[in-house]
This record gives structure tokens, sequence and C-alpha cells, in this order.
């Protein structure tokens, strides 16, 4: 259980700071996400584990696109914080999630991969 307890601790500051670096500004709901979606792929890592990297990779890419989905429909849609609109970008599902960053997420799941295990290891 501590596993999990730093994957999610872990995601949400790495996930915080991705932010700050890429937009120069984040939100407290993309602290959540960013831990929602580290654990869940360390879930996914375990589950996975005998599985080659690149479907963990798409596993992963797939599921921080669905947890995006999902967290943007509450905090902008429902919610109007306007934290983030895609809706400029080809490919776009209501503005929330687009075909260029589930690509990113499959790219950025390979490190987070390697840290799922490291977690793992140090717990």
């Amino acid at each position: 259980m501590i596993s999990y307890g730093l994957a999610f601790a872990t995601g949400s500051f790495i996930y915080t700071l991705v932010e700050i670096a890429w937009r120069g500004y984040t939100h407290w709901s993309m602290t959540l996400t960013g831990g929602a979606c580290l654990t869940v792929m360390y879930m996914w890592n375990e589950l996975l584990a005998s599985r080659p990297a690149p479907l963990k990779w798409l596993v992963g890419a797939v599921s921080i696109t669905l947890i995006e989905f999902v967290v943007g429909c509450v905090v902008n849609l429902l919610l109007r914080q306007n934290v983030w609109d895609y809706s400029n970008l080809r490919f776009n599902l209501l503005g929330q999630i687009c075909l260029s960053f589930s690509a990113m997420w499959y790219l950025i799941s390979i490190p987070a991969f390697s840290l799922c295990d490291i977690i793992k290891k140090i717990t």
C-alpha cells in the first residue's frame, strides 16, 4: 500500500512540475490528476509485468488520456474552471483531450513505467 501512496505523491509532484514548465502555471486539479495517473500506471505495471514494454506504454497513454478526459469534463465543463481547452487542436474530443497529447502521453509513459519500477524496488 505504501508503494501506491508513493506513486500518487510522485505523480502529483512531477505532473505539477511538468505543467509549470510547459504552461508556466498549473491548477490544483492537475496535481491530483498526476497522482491518479501514476498510481494507475503503477497498477498496470504490476498487472502487465510480463507483457512487452510498448504494450504497457500504450496502456499508459490510454489511461492518462481517459483520466484527463474525465477530469476535464468535471473540472472544465461541469465546474467551468477553464483549466485547459484543446478545442482549437485537430482530433479533439469536447476540447478536453486530443490525439497529439495522447501521442505525447505514450512517450511520457516510457520513463513513467521506469519510475514505477523504481518505486516498486524501494518500497
